[in-house]
This record gives structure tokens, sequence and C-alpha cells, in this order.
């Protein structure tokens, strides 16, 4: 008895002594957790909260004691990162998976890192942007289309949120540089102009540096280019007019930041994200690029699928077994082309090939220059082969003028042969027959737009990791999303996922990491489901199976359809790769559920409603606008390189342009105002004197008005009235020239464009900047004279009774989605 009591006072003390420890050491864990959370890296709330003054305060500085400033630093070992993302591209386009086209840089990665065969995008490059950066699914953070078609739905706003944080903020805000060159077509279209907002401009969006452009596409030859928020034009280093371009100054610029950051802060890792635009179109190549590829492509795009088809099994990035998909009965045979149609398909897929090797060698460099910093060792690289399938927007028979395909305008075959030695140079505008899209994207069905087959969305990765990833020249078959790559890049530097940034709570990243596939090809794959939709094309991916529904409108047609008369498909990916065998039929219970998931996943990530509508959603009165309402303009001197979307709206109406001016003795000649460029658009000038007005019709037609008298030294105003004859969409109308009131030139212009003129140029006046709208002058044409200002008048569009019903629909349907 005495023995347990005393065992048990025993254990009372130890007990006593045991919590009070437990307390103690309780409160110094809370206290190490308090101060890692200010100070660590890894904090799940951005900004990191400032540490505590660990100072001695005193009444004058004798008495005190100062503390260290504190500085955010990276988690120790953290590599720098470099995310490279080309533009439309197929499977079977890079030698490193099968295709025709010699690319040996990423041949080199690839030998040195991972190939990832069964990874997606979204099958659009706006919203394939958005959901890498962000790590979000695309309508989740508003991009279910491009911004210049995005309505008042949550999903298509076109403005990425703020509690979607990039991970280039993330990072930031973790003592990385950041730094951006290429392409940013995340910036709503109603943005873009001076006046801002800049909030989603890369500034804004955790990059410190900027230098690229603005938009879906620009002029390789003359690009509207961005340093930051400021814009400037291309310098073309002496020596090398007529063979330098955007892919050039893109290398060239993020080669001069990796040395200098690098300089400056060697022990400072770098977020690069380089994006060129390349390969999307035009398919703009110096000629030495593209006289390597003569001859090349005379097998055309049926042969040229059996022959990648080879070589994909040869490399093992397609599995034995691989069905080569047939042509879609919507596909030419190359065969059923004509000699000329043959002459004109293939010059185009000279262009593009070169562009493509042009590129290749271009990123080339940029691995050079990490590499002979030292840091290619400590470089986690991302090359995403497309942010989308090859493009189908080239028509059937391809186009010397993108812009006119896109506006659902004709080509004769015989102005294309006419031009056919113009292709791939600034004067053109490029793009390939849909058969070489529908090749590029061997072996699988469809290509961009078409989210519910592969061709729109599996495109290729490499990602390479000197040190860390062993497996050098492995394949990796696991299925996987853009998405995935945000939390890959946070699991390899060692960076929480933020909770909070800039006060702003962030809704969950919604991708998974897959560096756990890093050092084993046979790991079993962490994403089970993953829906796809764009235009109404719509997928859904569960544990290796896929229902795909592709819908109505094809890729280089206008139009909608029915989606009551939508048919699906459903394949096994486990045992059919290239989705070549439909087993809707013998699985419809497997398709039912996985049509319900699809809806399940639409519903979660703000997919709904559905919308295949294009022509009708182009219309810019259903997007925000900083101009909304007005129709008179005035502009002053220095007016440059205001955006399309931010400029007077003088399409599809009548419209007059004034300007005042002071001519000196001895004359004055250029330009006093110009919209768009080599692709189409208006220009009102003055040559030898006289004021000039020419409406460029998509390069087929060039109308040109031109007045009767050589101005007077002195004041003068010029003004030209434009007489829309109405009725519809893309009519014609009456010019009419004026100087100081007297009427000085008449004429007609038979055909206007109805939608955008280009993708990237401008409105300017006193110069044109980009490339020229007319073939008189040179950009930038700057008027010799002064020019005061310039007015623009504008009238209500004129449009049949149907066209002003699509818009009124169009309209009522984006109220009633912001109620």
């Amino acid at each position: 008895m005495k023995r347990k009591e005393i065992e048990m006072g025993t254990t009372s003390h130890q007990q006593q002594w045991f919590r009070r420890f437990s307390g103690l050491l309780f409160t110094v864990l809370v206290m190490l957790v308090a101060t890692v959370s200010c100070q660590s890296p890894r904090s799940t709330v951005l900004p990191i909260p400032e540490p505590p003054f660990k100072g001695k305060m005193g009444r004058t500085y004798k008495e005190s004691q100062p503390d260290k400033i504190p500085i955010t630093r990276a988690p120790a070992g953290a590599p720098n990162v470099l995310v490279i993302l080309i533009d439309d591209c197929g499977f079977g386009q890079w030698s490193t998976f099968g295709g025709q086209i010699s690319t040996p840089n990423l041949d080199r990665l690839a030998e040195n890192g991972l190939r990832y065969t069964r990874f997606h995008t979204t099958a659009l490059c706006s919203p394939t942007r958005a959901a890498l950066l962000s790590g979000r699914n695309h309508h989740s953070v508003g991009t279910g289309v491009v911004t210049e078609i995005g309505t008042a739905y949550p999903g298509y706003t076109g403005q990425i949120p703020k509690n979607a944080a990039m991970i280039s903020e993330i990072l930031r805000q973790n003592g990385y540089s950041t730094a951006f060159f290429g392409k940013n077509h995340n910036v709503p279209d109603w943005e873009t102009s001076i006046s801002g907002p800049y909030d989603r401009w890369p500034g804004l969006q955790g990059f410190d540096h900027f230098y690229g452009f603005i938009g879906g596409e620009a002029n390789q030859w003359a690009p509207a280019l961005y340093r930051d928020n400021q814009p400037v034009e291309m310098k073309v280093p002496k020596g090398k007019e007529g063979h330098y371009t955007l892919n050039d100054s893109l290398a060239d610029e993020a080669i001069k930041y990796i040395f200098q950051q690098k300089s400056v802060t060697p022990d400072r890792p770098f977020f690069i994200y380089f994006a060129p635009g390349a390969t999307h179109a035009p398919h703009h190549v110096p000629k030495e690029w593209l006289d390597k590829f003569k001859g090349q492509f005379d097998q055309g795009w049926d042969k040229y699928r059996e022959e990648t088809y080879q070589r994909q099994l040869k490399l093992g990035v397609i599995p034995p077994g691989t069905k080569l998909t047939p042509r879609p009965k919507e596909i030419p045979a190359y065969n059923s082309l004509t000699p000329d149609q043959k002459r004109v398909a293939a010059r185009l897929m000279e262009a593009f090939a070169a562009y493509t090797a042009q590129t290749d060698y271009e990123v080339g460099r940029i691995l050079d220059a990490v590499e002979q910093t030292g840091q290619l060792h400590n470089t986690l690289i991302f090359w995403i082969i497309g942010d989308n399938g090859a493009s189908m927007e080239g028509t059937l028979y391809g186009a010397f003028n993108e812009m006119a395909a896109l506006g659902g305008i004709q080509e004769d075959p015989s102005y294309l042969l006419k031009h056919l030695d113009e292709i791939g140079g600034p004067t053109a505008y490029n793009h390939y027959p849909v058969g070489w899209a529908w090749a590029m994207n061997t072996p699988f069905q469809w290509g961009k737009q078409v989210a519910s087959h592969l061709g729109g969305t599996r495109n290729p990765m490499v990602i390479a990791w000197q040190g860390r990833i062993t497996d050098q020249g492995g394949i990796r078959t696991q299925f996987h999303h853009i998405i995935d790559i945000v939390p890959t890049i946070l699991e390899a530097v060692k960076i929480a996922e933020p909770t909070e940034v800039s006060g702003v709570k962030q809704k969950p990243i919604e991708g998974v990491s897959m560096m756990y596939s890093f050092n084993s090809a046979s790991a079993k794959g962490t994403r089970h489901v993953q829906y796809f939709e764009m235009f109404g094309n719509r997928a859904l991916y569960k544990d290796g199976w896929v229902a795909a529904c592709r819908h109505g409108r094809l890729p280089w047609t206008m139009g909608s359809y029915d989606f009551d008369k939508d048919n699906w498909e459903l394949y096994d990916l486990a045992h059919d790769f290239s989705e070549d065998n439909d087993v809707a039929a013998q699985y419809p219970d497997k398709l039912k559920d996985l049509q319900d998931a699809f809806w399940v996943e639409a519903k979660k990530y703000q997919v709904l409603p559905l919308d295949d509508r294009l022509t009708e959603r182009v219309d810019p009165t259903l997007r925000p606008s900083l101009i909304e309402g007005r129709t008179k303009f005035t502009y002053y001197p220095g007016s440059i390189r205001i955006p399309e979307s931010s400029a007077a709206q003088i399409k599809n109406r009548s419209h007059t342009i004034t300007a005042y001016v002071d001519v000196p003795q001895g004359g004055a000649d250029g330009v006093l105002a110009a919209e768009g460029g080599v692709v189409g658009g208006y220009t009102l000038y003055i040559k030898d004197g006289r004021p000039t007005y020419e409406y460029n019709y998509v390069t087929q037609v060039r109308y040109k008005v031109t007045g009767s008298e050589v101005m007077a030294p002195g004041p003068n105003t010029i003004r030209m009235e434009f007489s829309y004859d109405g009725g519809g969409l893309g009519r014609g109308g009456t010019v009419t020239l004026f100087v100081n009131d007297k009427k000085v030139g008449e004429g007609r212009i038979e055909k206007t464009g109805w939608g955008r003129f280009s993708a990237d140029e401008t409105f300017d006046i006193g110069e044109d900047t980009g490339s020229p709208v007319s073939a008189d002058y040179a950009s930038p044409n700057r008027f010799t004279g002064t020019l005061k200002k310039v007015e623009i008048d504008t009238q209500p569009m004129n449009l049949s009774a149907v066209d002003k019903q699509k818009i009124r629909t169009t309209k009522r349907e984006a109220r009633l989605a912001m109620e």
C-alpha cells in the first residue's frame, strides 16, 4: 500500500512537471511558428508580414541599437524557373515528337529531361495562358474564350480576378525576379489603351519586367510592342534589315535580361515566362529560313501524316498499336487539289515550317544564355509545344491575309498564286490550309478550337531540371493539364500555395503537382478528372475514359448550331491513344456517367451557359468600353498606338474625319490619320501636297481618292466624308474630300471590312505606326507640317433588320447575365 502511494505520488509529480514543460514547449513553438510565418517564404499570406523590430530604441541613436532591414529571399536552393510557351502547335509538328520539321534545340532539351505525351491545353490561346499562369481552369478565371469576344457571363468576362493570383506574383513576393517576354493575350480588350486601367497588365500581375505585345497575334516584321506599359518600336540592328523579326527581338531581350540579372544577383532566382507568339499566324520569317524548306512538303498532308505516324511509333512518343485517325470528310484530300492549289499549299507550309525552325533556334539561344551564366543545373524548364493544337483557321486552301479568312472573306486562288513569292514577307499575312493543320496534329482528330478532341488539346511538353531529373530522355504518359504547371512550380521551389494575396482571399488552385512523375515513369497519375470546353465543343476525361462532343461549327467557318442535335462519342484512352475507336454504342452507361460528370464540372467551374456564337459576340458593345456612347472624338498631337477597340468606331456607318494643319512654305506630306496596316485599314494622308484617302480592303483591293488641288501654305482644314450605303455589314460607300470646305475629290469604296482590321495594328494621327496601310508609303511616314488636331464624327450603324436583331438579341442576353 505504501509503495503504491509512493508510486502514485511520483507519477503525479511527473505529470505536473510534464504539463509545465509541455506548456512551455507549446509557447516556444507558437512563438517559433509566429516568427517563421513572418519570415518564411512559405507563408500562405502574401505579402509576407514584416518581422518585429529586434533592435533597441532609445531617446537618441546613442542609446539605440538598429535592427537589420528585412529582405525577402527565396527558399534556400530554390531554382530558376523558365516557362516557354509556343503558340498554335500540333503534336506532330516538332521533330522531338515525330514531326518532319527539325527542332534540334527541343531535341537536346528532351535528351536531358522528360517528354510528356499526355499533356493537355484548353484548345485556345487566351484561355490556356490564363490557366497556365493562375493554376485554375480557364472558365474559373473568367477566360472561357478570348477577351475580344467575351461577355458578361462569369466564365467569359475576359477579366482574370484578383482572387486568382498568378504564379508570377506568388514568386515575386517570395523573393524571385520575374520577367515576361512575348505575347500577352490576357489583358481585356477595353483595358489596352493608355487610359488603362493597368490592373491586368503584367506589371500589376507579378512581373517586374515586360517586353512584348498585347493581343492574339503580332506582325513579326512590324509589331506593336510595349516595354512594361509604354509603347515602343522594335529596333532592328544595323545590317539586319529584312532579316530581323520579332522572334529575334524577343530572344535578344530575354538573353539581355538573363545576363543582367545574373550579373547583379547570381544567387537570386528568376522566373521567366517566354511566350513568343510564334508559331501563330501570320507566318512571317526571313527568306534565308524560308529557302531551307523549299520543296520539302510537296508530298501533301495525307502523306505527311503517314510519315509522321511512323516516326512517332519509332520514337515511342505514341504507344505500339496506336491507330492513325482518318481524315475528316470536311477536309479535302491533298490529291484532290489542282496543281496551282498544291503550289500555294506547299509554299504556305514551307513558310510555317521555317517559322517553326526559327522559333526553335531562338529558344535555343536563350537556353545557351542560361548555360553561359552557369545556371542550367539550377533551372527548372517547362517547354510547352502549343497553347492549343495547330490552327485550322487558314481556310481549306490557305490565306495570303488571314484577317480576310477570319472575317469570312474569300480570297480568289489566282490572287494567292499571284502573291506566292511574297509569302512570309512583310506584305503578306499568310496562313496555311486546314489540311496542314490537321497533319500537324498527327495522330489525332481535329485541331485548335475543337476542345472535344485531342487534336485541339493534346500538346507535347518537355520538362528539364539538371541534377534533379535523373531519367534523362525519359517519356511520361500520366494524364495532365495546363493548370498543373503552377502547383508543380510551387512544390519544386518549396513555396506554399497562398490563401491570401495583397489582402484578397484566394480561390484554391485547381491543378495538381506533376513532380511525383519526375523520377518515376510508372508512378500512378494524380489527375483523375478534367473537363474541356470551347465554343460548345466539349469533353470530360475521367480515369482513362473520355466522352467527347464536337459541336457544329468548323474552326474555319462562321455560324451557330443547335445544341440539342449534338452527338457524343466515347473513347477508352487507356487502350486507344489517338481517339480512333468510338465505343459509345458498346458502353452507354459509361458514356452517361461521363456526360453527367461534365455538367457537374461545368457548373463548378463557371462553364455555363454553353455559347457557340462567334460573329454575334464580335460586337464591341457587349463588353465594357471607356469610349461607350461617344460619337465625336478629338485627337491631339502625339496620339498614336491607340488600340482599335479604343479608337473611334467607323465601321458599318457614315463618318467624317477632319484634320487641322499648318502647311509650311514648300509644302508638307505625310499621314494625318491612319488605322490598321498591311492587313487592312484606312489612311488619310498628304502626298505631293494633295490630300488622299485610301481604304485597304484586306489587301485584296485598295480604294483611293486623291484631291485635285495642291494645298496652299498656311492653315488648312482637310475633311473626308464617308457616306455608308447601309443595309448590312461590310457594305460600300462614297468618299468625298474637302479642303477648306471646297470639294476636291470623290470616289467609291465598293466593300468595307465589317469587323476588326487587325489583331495588333492601331490608330494613329500624324504618322502610321506598325505596318503601313497604304502601299504608297513606308511607315511611319510622319506628317512634315504641323498637325493641330484630328476630329472624327460618327453616325449610328446603318444595318439590315436581321443584323440589328442579332445585335439586340446578343445585348439582351448579356444584360440578363449581368443581372
